[in-house]
């Protein structure tokens, strides 16, 4: 199995909506962001797959080696060596692809964040900083498209916590920041025992709300001039949102549910999204 085969099976099985919206791009292009998408769920796999905590912190520094090793020009992994040609080719660097290690890491000795603010640390280092490197991939003219990216990114993330509710409440990892639960009376037993109150439901609009927000902020950022090159963001945004939607009227039953759309689904959004953007 060749390195980029390798890269394009961890896409597919996936299931990522993320895959979708890869299929309409160039090969070339595809190549490259079908390989940093791998990368991403490499580092993500090496910090939630052991169930020893030093075991998961060596392959995170086993991965900080390799990146090193991919920009010294000899990456030993099928992720990096499909990243190899990327890296010279779209300006990849370095910084950002450590600094989404750094994200993934701080799952180990994090479960909880007090804040909104810090909260928007984790989901930059772990969403934002692709989204820029994302948008580098697709190509681009105005430096703006940069700020769009890591917004888009930032939302894209908080859609995933409020997908993930439940799935990470039994990992003992509760995202929402503290001081929203204080707000709506959310006892964090109450999301770790999966106990649906009323309560739970309005907080939960209330970060649907602030994600939608922040997809309308990002889209308010895109130039204009770089909105075809875009499109594979625009398609995901697509995607993403339909789900939010889709989870919303569910009444927010992510604690014992995960939301999905069907693949089917997913490929329509995409393929009306790159017809329309």
């Amino acid at each position: 199995m060749s390195p980029d085969q390798y890269c394009q099976q961890k896409a597919a099985q996936s299931g990522s909506s993320f895959y979708y919206s890869f299929r309409f791009l160039p090969p070339e292009r595809r190549q490259a962001i079908t390989a940093l998408y791998a990368f991403c769920r490499e580092v993500d796999d090496a910090v939630d797959e052991p169930s020893d905590p030093a075991v998961a912190l060596a392959r995170i520094g086993w991965w900080r080696e390799e990146v090193a090793r991919l920009y010294a020009g000899s990456p030993g992994h099928p992720v990096t060596q499909a990243l190899l040609a990327a890296v010279g080719r779209y300006h990849l660097k370095q910084s950002d692809l450590l600094e989404i290690i750094d994200g993934m890491e701080m799952d180990l000795d994090r479960a909880r964040y007090d804040s909104f603010a810090e909260l928007q640390l984790y989901c930059h280092r772990v969403a934002g900083v692709v989204g820029l490197l994302a948008a580098r991939i697709f190509g681009f003219r105005n430096p703006q498209t940069l700020e769009y990216a890591e917004k888009l990114g930032l939302a894209f993330q908080l859609t995933n916590i409020i997908r993930d509710v439940g799935e990470d409440a039994r990992m003992n990892r509760i995202y929402l920041p503290v001081e929203d639960l204080r707000t709506f009376e959310v006892p964090a037993a109450d999301i770790l025992g999966a106990n649906y109150t009323e309560g739970f439901r309005r907080l939960m609009a209330f970060e649907a709300d602030r994600a939608e927000r922040i997809y309308d902020e990002a889209m308010a950022l895109l130039p204009e001039e770089d909105r075809r090159a875009q499109r594979p963001g625009l398609m995901m945004a697509g995607i993403y949102r339909t789900l939010l939607g889709e989870i919303r009227r569910d009444g927010f039953r992510v604690l014992s549910q995960r939301t999905a759309l069907t693949p089917m689904r997913k490929l329509w959004i995409a393929w009306r999204t790159w017809m329309t953007a």
